[in-house]
């Protein structure tokens, strides 16, 4: 079998950051898959099931409710690494295209109070592991130390 893409990217190198993933033909259409990593993989700890699990839910629920990005969102969901998430999009984008948007998404679940959509045993298979104090936490660093110092290192994979 071949070594698929992903699996190529030294992961030694990747900072924090936001990447093209890919790029998809669906008949005339592109689709471009993002890697929006959240922690050094390899070097720092990953992210628990619960935090990731809240920032899924916050950010699919932003996305799909986002005023011109919304009917673009085909997918948004944890990395099984967990080291971050992949956001797939309907159109061809380079990785600074979407640096606004995922402000947007990472202050809203930085300063998102009350109950996390989708939290309830009819809504969602695992909804006991949920924690927003550390989705939260989470937000505001990816904010702080990626998107608050974007650099093409950020933004392409080396």
């Amino acid at each position: 079998m071949e070594t698929i893409a992903s699996f190529t990217v030294d992961h030694l190198k990747l900072l924090p950051g936001v990447y093209v993933s890919r790029k998809d033909c669906t008949g005339t259409d592109i689709v471009t898959t993002f890697d929006i990593r959240m922690t050094r993989p390899n070097f720092e700890p990953v992210m628990n099931t619960a935090e990731i699990h809240a920032i899924e839910h916050l950010g699919a629920t932003f996305l799909r409710n986002h005023d011109t990005m919304g009917e673009k969102v085909v997918y948004f969901g944890p990395m099984g690494c967990r080291t971050g998430f992949y956001l797939i999009l309907a159109g061809d984008y380079e990785s600074a295209d979407i640096v606004p948007l995922l402000e947007e998404m990472f202050t809203f679940i930085s300063e998102y109070e009350g109950e996390i959509p989708g939290a309830a045993p009819e809504a969602c298979g695992n909804y006991l592991d949920l924690n927003l104090p550390m989705a939260k936490y989470a937000a505001k660093r990816y904010l702080t130390e990626a998107l608050g110092n974007i650099t093409s290192e950020r933004l392409n994979y080396q």
